[in-house]
């Protein structure tokens, strides 16, 4: 899977392909040089997955201002 494809999966479609790839490697049955290289896929997977989680967080703490305007969404106590 080149870079390029992976940036354009969705937060769905790489979180499945992360699973799947764990499944692989926890049978146990998979070459060592195919294991490593599984690894690294699942490293950029992981990695992928969680950017969309930090844009997506950032997005839903931010409130519209009546001016139109956003600020950082917080709960007073």
């Amino acid at each position: 899977m080149a870079k390029t494809e992976e940036k354009e999966l969705s937060f769905e479609e790489s979180l499945e392909n992360l699973e799947e790839i764990v499944k692989k490697l926890e049978s146990g049955e998979v070459p060592l040089d195919d294991a490593i290289n599984e690894f690294n896929k699942a490293m950029t997977l992981a990695k992928n997955c969680d950017e969309k989680l930090k844009v997506a967080e950032e997005a839903i703490t931010k409130i519209v201002n009546p001016d139109g305007s956003l600020s950082d969404f917080k709960v007073e106590e």
